[in-house]
């Protein structure tokens, strides 16, 4: 079996989640960027609640762009600010040291495109969880629902969901519980080796 995706950067669960069962993970690469989704953000849980981290990104003036053609911003420290906001949220979690360092190395090294930087970390999750799941990329644009298991266009920070994940201990109580829809990461610097097992 597979599944249809969009790219995403450091993907929530629910995203993850999908890949229980796969074969494997097919990665649009030829729709037009959307702005204020997954590709490109992500969501932590930090001391203040959940925070925000965005890679900027150039985008082609007026013309719609390909996803696999938007280029990084460099001229911003956004490297930095995921890095420090990454230890700044999770340091004193159970796992943090086992698994910083991989993501680390792959922030810090320059990726020109989008596609390649959360390919690369999609990649390194899927190690992490243990999942041997294939990893390729659309060669041609299909319209949404006209592929089977097409999930590019279901999970968005503008949507609501359905989904909850399995409640595990996070290193920050927000006074209301447990903290859904965060990224993967929250579930791997939190529960480690077990991270699999919540999806």
């Amino acid at each position: 079996m597979k599944v249809l995706v969009s790219t995403a950067y450091l993907p929530p669960v629910e995203y993850i989640s999908l890949f229980s069962g796969t074969d494997q993970i097919l990665i649009e690469s030829e729709e037009n960027y959307l702005k204020q989704s997954y590709r490109n953000r992500c969501y932590i849980l930090s001391a203040h609640g959940p925070q925000i981290l965005t890679v900027p990104v150039f985008l082609g003036s007026l013309h719609k762009t390909h996803i696999k053609d938007i280029r990084i911003d460099y001229s911003k420290r956004w490297q930095q600010v995921h890095l420090g906001a990454l230890t700044a949220s999770y340091n004193a979690s159970p796992y943090f040291q086992f698994y910083f360092s991989e993501f680390e190395k792959i922030i810090s090294a320059k990726n020109n495109f989008l596609i390649d930087l959360n390919t690369k970390l999609t990649e390194a999750i899927l190690k992490m969880l243990r999942m041997k799941i294939e990893v390729a990329f659309t060669a041609e644009y299909q319209a949404e629902g006209s592929a089977e298991n097409d999930y590019r266009y279901k999970i968005s920070p503008k949507k609501e969901s359905s989904y909850t994940c399995k409640k595990y201990l996070q290193v920050f109580d927000s006074g209301e519980g447990f903290v859904n829809r965060l990224s993967i990461v929250d579930l791997i610097f939190n529960t480690g080796p077990e991270a699999a097992s919540y999806l």
